[in-house]
């Protein structure tokens, strides 16, 4: 098994063509996948919330979404999506390179605007519901938007990047409303470089002592530092990983149980059989035979 086939944080993936980068997909959880696990990536994304209810995860803050909620998430921060409760949630991605919206040049628009807002420099809370005033308008616009990717007229992304504009427009002339305290840059940047450690290695036995001595910090100080920021001590998360590509292994795979264990880091059968029947109510030989039945 390829390591880096289950490394689902930083992604590198393409996700918009090359010579207009602005995409959509629709999704559904949990009929389309269970979750969407915390990564990041260098496109903006915008998750317009159509039936359902939801959570989804910005920068290591959970927000219970609902049908008409619009999230927005910038270039380079965490997030995540997963069901809440028994509910399905049906939303629809959208995805486009930030250079979309950039001249050549010196730029005022970006240069002052933009780019302020795309690099965390403005406190934009990144939920907007029916309880913010612009949120019909902003709905409205991306409903436009919809029609127009659907038709696709001639010379449509002239106006997509115009009723791009205006959404940013919203976002900006409207902030200054998020309460909420943004986790530091810094931390943020050590929880990516803890996450992608995870994700190269999560295979080998790691230990406190060295993902602590990865991130140069004390064994005391990092096991505080990620059950503050992350809500969990690094062996539940650890764990949390391995069971996850575990679980996409038992369905995608016809390898044998105990080899799915030990290539997920787990060296005792009975030990990932407890731990994965907590995480997901049934036995590991239960989930594959439910996912193909």
């Amino acid at each position: 098994m390829e390591k880096n086939q289950y490394e689902i944080y930083h992604e590198n993936k393409k996700h918009t063509p090359n010579d207009f980068p602005y995409n959509t997909y629709l999704c559904s959880i949990p009929l389309d996948f269970k979750s969407v696990n915390l990564h990041w990536h260098n496109e903006v994304e915008l998750i317009v919330i159509k039936k359902g209810q939801g959570l989804v995860n910005v920068n290591l803050v959970t927000y219970t979404v609902n049908a008409g909620d619009v999230v927005f998430v910038f270039p380079g921060q965490l997030h995540s999506i997963s069901q809440k409760d028994y509910s399905i949630m049906e939303y629809e991605n959208i995805l486009f390179k930030s250079s979309l919206l950039k001249s050549s040049g010196y730029d005022l628009c970006n240069d002052k605007f933009i780019q302020p807002l795309l690099s965390g420099n403005l406190n934009i809370y990144p939920v907007i519901n029916s309880n913010f005033d612009f949120h019909d308008s902003l709905y409205s616009l991306i409903n436009e938007i919809d029609k127009l990717c659907d038709k696709r007229p001639y010379a449509y992304q002239l106006a997509v990047k115009s009723y791009l504009f205006q959404i940013f427009y919203l976002l900006i002339s409207n902030c200054g409303r998020n309460e909420i305290k943004p986790i530091s840059k810094k931390a943020l940047e050590k929880i990516k470089t803890i996450l992608s450690y995870v994700a190269e290695h999560f295979q080998d036995n790691i230990s406190i002592e060295e993902i602590a001595g990865h991130c140069f910090y004390s064994k005391s100080y990092f096991m505080k530092f990620f059950k503050e920021t992350m809500g969990m001590s690094f062996v539940q998360y650890l764990n949390d990983y391995r069971l996850e590509v575990a679980a996409k292994l038992l369905t995608t795979t016809s390898d044998d149980i105990i080899n799915i264990a030990i290539n997920t880091g787990f060296d005792n059968l009975s030990y990932f059989n407890r731990c994965f029947k907590k995480k997901y109510g049934i036995t590991p030989g239960k989930y594959r035979k439910d996912a193909r039945d």
